[in-house]
């Protein structure tokens, strides 16, 4: 069905039968729609696993923050992904991680230019909603990575791994380093980041666990994924707490700041810090023990995967039901979960002994 259509494609339905059957038909409002609370799955029609995958797509990324050094690695990995599938890749984003507007207006580019798919880091998880949902009236299909909006405001959401092991984890490789003593804070990006607030909500419920009972979160800062608002928040942070112990940083803009601050003062190895980094951004930082240890998945992956997630759907092999499965070429068979997320799988841990084996 050609996009300039579908509005008169919708009229001609309701004339024949209801309103309510063509907005579900054409991927108009619905009730999950409205209340954001589920996939847009159900107004997708059925999927049909077996469809052969379409070629020539062209697929819009819209990272949180572009020239990010973790975005541009995520979405090479969508572009190579989309070149091997024999569909296009472009991409488009605010060069900052805290421009909601900008990001709104990004979407309505992409849609303006009627891409056939677009993979979007939500900075919000509500902002972009009225946008995304305009968009797939139009017939694009809206796949989340790494950070979601609500359910209702695209198909799917590609995770970097379980939400819940990211957070818990987190706090299980501190609490080693610091023998399960003493004030923690954690460094976070945006105080409106889906993600971050999801693993933080995680973090939390492990604190919960009698084992930490001498483990004090003092404070949640926030460094807006800018190195040098990060690297203040960092100095603030050991100023306002002298005995502080650790620092989580679920952000590998937070956590490369925070460890340069630490490795050239007095807290250096004193103050333990880990988080979620990249290899290439913290190997110094781990040679030089200022980390012993941190966690993070392969972004280049979870952009693949974005991307084989888009041209599934665009092809009608899934519609980011519950239940339904793909393949993502090399990387193999995903099931879609509750609420259209597909995990990537668990995070890797990087110290001094596996982290020159990393390039990334």
């Amino acid at each position: 069905m050609r996009r300039a259509s579908i509005r008169r494609t919708c009229a001609a339905l309701a004339a024949a039968t209801s309103l309510a059957l063509a907005a579900t038909a054409c991927g108009g409002t619905t009730k999950n729609d409205v209340k954001d609370s589920g996939p847009a799955a159900s107004s997708a029609g059925k999927a049909d696993p077996n469809a052969p995958t379409k070629k020539g797509l062209t697929v819009g990324f819209l990272p949180k923050q572009v020239n990010n050094p973790y975005f541009t690695s995520a979405d090479n990995g969508g572009k190579k992904a989309l070149e091997g599938l024999g569909s296009t890749y472009k991409e488009v984003g605010p060069s900052s991680a805290t421009d909601t507007s900008g990001q709104v207006s990004y979407v309505n580019t992409l849609t303006q230019q009627q891409v056939d798919a677009m993979a979007v880091s939500a900075q919000d998880p509500g902002a972009l909603c009225t946008a995304l949902k305009q968009a797939m009236r139009n017939g694009i299909k809206v796949v989340t990575y790494d950070s979601d909006t609500r359910p209702g405001c695209r198909h799917a959401f590609v995770s970097q791994a379980s939400a819940e092991d990211l957070g818990r984890t987190e706090v299980q490789l501190l609490a080693e380093q610091i023998g399960y003593k003493g004030e923690i804070a954690i460094l976070s990006a945006a105080q409106t980041a889906t993600n971050q607030n999801t693993w933080i909500g995680h973090m939390k419920e492990e604190l919960k666990d009698p084992k930490y009972k001498d483990v004090e979160l003092v404070r949640i800062a926030y460094g807006n994924d800018d190195a040098q608002a990060s690297f203040q928040q960092t100095q603030g942070l050991l100023q306002q707490y002298p005995n502080l112990k650790g620092i989580i940083s679920p952000t590998t803009v937070g956590i490369k700041a925070a460890a340069q601050y630490l490795s050239g003062s007095k807290y250096k190895g004193k103050v333990k810090l880990t988080g979620l980094g990249t290899p290439d951004d913290m190997r110094k930082y781990v040679k030089n023990g200022t980390v012993d240890a941190f966690e993070l998945w392969d972004p280049a992956k979870l952009g693949e995967l974005a991307a084989h997630t888009a041209v599934a759907l665009s092809s009608g092999q899934i519609t980011g039901g519950e239940g339904e499965t793909f393949t993502a070429g090399d990387m193999g068979s995903y099931t879609i979960g509750k609420d259209g997320v597909i995990n990537l799988g668990r995070p890797t841990v990087f110290d001094a002994e596996n982290i020159d084996r990393f390039d990334f």
